[in-house]
């Protein structure tokens, strides 16, 4: 019975030194990232096609956080938002697998004896430090000290669990490779740390409960149980996001498929080079299994950068196979179609890409201003006439995130034409072409405050806004639609003629707007109902007179051009 009891005793102190462990990761990890703050995910975002530079960034963001699932976690969301390709994230899931080996190899220095000297040490920092830095410094210690105060914990259960025969039974299952393997992956799938179960399993190792192959299978499962974190952080993202953590699975069922037949020699080969490294260490304690696990986690890692590193452009193209883009996710994502660098080697030639580029970005435009009305004059939703999964609204905010991006890449390259040597007529098509990309991106500016408007019909119900009202607006909203629409078309040749058209009816769109105008106020003054919805129509009116005096700006451009047909 007292057998039982003490035994008792010591799974609840494994417990606890368990989950004191996992929080000190925890504290440690939080720690580190408000130390780091957005420079991880800077540093992360800066990677280019520059893959020796990806693999290092991402060796030092997840030895810096401490943590690859939360590299993985910035890549998704890097790539979502498109401020990376995924196809440069890759080399960076393989730094990261390597940094994060670094907390194995902290374990496997047997600094249990230390820990509350730095659980000490972090305490007075975090609760006596006056700047907020010396602050995040102690809140680094005070979990780094909390996570081996818990190893020195299970460790101390472990040696007095060694005759209960549960454990023993349990060890035993663990000597199957396959066993060992599966709890590594399903351990580190529940508490998304491939660090942490690595740690355990040295722990275990330290009290000589284990093997070293028994180690390296359950650390090939951890690797693969980590993916966890990617694949659900990535659930509900676009395609390219998703291939982020399809990659990072790839990678790691790929290399426990290589080196898992060879478990045996690949143990062999790890204690050889850990007695190697040994032998220059005084009493050799760097030849223990501990040890051993943590440099086959080391070597593993490592291993498997080198061989995908130079195989990363394949890669990219078999990941893009078994996951292809959705057209109808691609069509969402800004982009340009026709600004091409090879042109601008010819000013002429990267003239005709810009006015390509920017006639498409006016029927972007156009787009908005014309579904622009639909949410202050119908009750519901509605649903955008080309991408059927999303609301009018969603849709007019992915086209002026669209305008935002076209806005910044055509400016930039016509810039670059700029500063080639242009004729006269060049010149001054190209700040022409300057002057129309801004008064487009104006456009889109006035229908993003409108968007907002919309909030109003929280508590406009249709039925306020009169039928002649909704009347007047909707020939208004036709009107600079199709001025806009119109311009669209002839900025791909600079047609004056077409923008002759836009500024002669200027008159009577001036006569329009005053007509609705007027008879707006004159039903505020016979219909007191009318007056609930004054400043909403007169916020639209004046929308439409801005997009109409930009449409003006933009002819005025083209017409001014030195060019009349190309």
């Amino acid at each position: 019975m007292n057998g039982f009891l003490a035994s008792q005793g010591m799974i609840v102190l494994f417990i606890g030194g368990l989950s004191l462990f996992l929080y000190g990761i925890r504290i440690m990890s939080g720690g580190l990232k408000k130390v780091s703050g957005d420079r991880v995910r800077l540093l992360v975002s800066k990677v280019t096609g520059n893959r020796l530079y990806g693999l290092f960034s991402g060796a030092f963001a997840s030895m810096t956080v401490q943590s690859s699932s939360t590299v993985m976690a910035i890549l998704v969301g890097l790539v979502h938002s498109r401020m990376m390709q995924g196809s440069q994230a890759f080399a960076v899931i393989l730094g990261a697998e390597i940094g994060t080996t670094a907390m194995a190899q902290l374990v496997a220095f047997r600094l249990h004896d230390y820990a509350l000297l730095f659980f000490s040490a972090g305490f007075v920092l975090s609760t006596y430090g006056k700047k907020e830095a010396t602050k995040m410094i102690g809140e680094v210690l005070a979990g780094f000290g909390l996570l081996f105060f818990g190893l020195k914990l299970m460790s101390t259960a472990t040696v007095s669990l060694d005759s209960y025969e549960p454990l023993i039974a349990f060890l035993r299952y663990l000597g199957n490779p396959l066993l060992a393997f599966a709890s590594g992956m399903l351990v580190t799938a529940f508490i998304h740390s491939s660090a942490a179960f690595i740690g355990i399993a040295i722990t275990l190792a330290m009290q000589g409960s284990i093997t070293l192959e028994t180690g390296i299978a359950m650390l090939f499962g951890a690797n693969i149980g980590t993916c966890v974190t990617a694949v659900f952080a990535s659930s509900g993202m676009m395609r390219a996001a998703r291939r982020v953590a399809l990659a990072q699975v790839l990678f790691n069922v790929t290399g426990v498929l290589l080196f898992f037949p060879f478990l045996a020699a690949f143990a062999d080969l790890v204690r050889w080079l850990t007695l190697a490294e040994g032998a220059a260490s005084p009493g050799g304690f760097l030849s223990d299994i501990p040890r051993q696990i943590a440099n086959a986690h080391t070597l593993f890692n490592v291993a498997m950068a080198l061989i995908f590193l130079p195989l990363l452009p394949r890669f990219d193209r078999l990941v893009q196979r078994i996951l292809p883009d959705d057209p109808r996710e691609t069509g969402k994502i800004p982009a340009s179609w026709f600004l091409k660098d090879a042109a601008l080697s010819s000013p002429e030639i990267a003239l005709r890409c810009a006015r390509a580029e920017l006639s498409r970005m006016g029927h972007i435009a156009a787009k908005i201003v014309k579904v622009s009305l639909y949410p202050f004059i119908h009750g519901d939703p509605g649903m955008d006439a080309v991408y059927r999964d999303l609301s009018v609204l969603e849709g007019m905010s992915m086209r002026e995130e669209k305008l935002d991006y076209l806005d910044s890449r055509i400016s930039d390259y016509l810039i670059r034409i700029s500063r080639s040597e242009l004729n006269e007529k060049e010149t001054a098509e190209t700040f022409a072409l300057m002057n129309i990309v801004k008064e487009i991106e104006s456009v889109g500016d006035v229908i993003e405050s409108l968007t907002t408007k919309a909030a109003w019909k929280k508590w406009i119900p249709r039925s306020e806004l009169s039928s002649d009202g909704r009347n007047e607006l909707t020939e208004l909203n036709l009107v600079v639609s199709r001025e806009l629409e119109k311009l669209a078309g002839a900025i791909s040749s600079m047609d004056t003629n077409a923008a002759k058209e836009v500024l002669d009816g200027d008159q009577r769109f001036g006569q329009l707007s005053r007509e609705a105008e007027i008879a707006h106020l004159k039903r505020v003054c016979l219909l007191p109902e009318a007056e609930s919805t004054h400043d909403l129509h007169m916020e639209l009116i004046n929308a439409y007179k801005q997009v109409h005096h930009y449409s003006k700006s933009i002819a005025r451009n083209i017409s001014g051009s030195s060019r009349n047909q190309y």
